[in-house]
């Protein structure tokens, strides 16, 4: 694999975008989560359930809201996550979004397909081998083959401009 030298320093651009990385996570995942969470608490109940006399028998105060917010709208969104992840497509195609931004996923999928190639091809001949089987011409040509594809796999191995057809190429026999 043709890799660079990515020391991590203070004025390296990487790092930089790196520090950037983590920084929008943590505001997206955590620090965003909660702030609207809690804003969009407070505002819903002060603007509109503070001026409207039959919510306020229902809330009498702002705690029975947060009780009530957090028993019915958590069990509520594990429900829409799940409906998102595991019945509708959104979240399949975010996936291949993912994996079509990100050639490091795609190598790494490319690495297993041909690994996996290789393991069948090797535990075919071993059983042969302990059986005392010989080896057809047709399984030492594709022995041959696999291994030049290994090795052009091994010389080409470059993380970028990777699409899923490279699997494809891989894996045709």
């Amino acid at each position: 694999m043709k890799v660079q030298n990515n020391t991590l320093h203070a004025h390296n651009v990487n790092h930089s975008f790196r520090l950037w990385q983590y920084f929008r996570v943590g505001w997206a995942t955590y620090f965003g989560f909660i702030f609207a969470a809690v804003n969009t608490i407070i505002t819903t109940y002060y603007l509109a359930f503070d001026n409207i006399s039959f919510l306020q028998q229902i809330f009498p105060t702002f705690g029975h809201y947060v009780i009530s917010v957090i028993l019915i709208g958590i069990p509520v969104l594990i429900g829409v996550g799940y409906i998102h992840t595991k019945r509708s497509a959104a979240y399949k195609e975010e996936a291949k979004i993912q994996s079509e931004s990100n050639p490091h996923v795609i190598r790494g999928l490319e690495n297993k397909e041909l690994m996996l190639i290789v393991v069948y091809k090797i535990n075919q001949l071993l059983i042969k081998k302990m059986n005392k089987i010989k080896f057809t011409e047709k399984e030492l040509q594709e022995m041959v083959i696999l291994k030049q594809k290994i090795q052009n796999q091994i010389n080409n191995r470059v993380i970028s401009d990777i699409t899923l057809t490279d699997i494809d190429n891989i894996t045709k026999e």
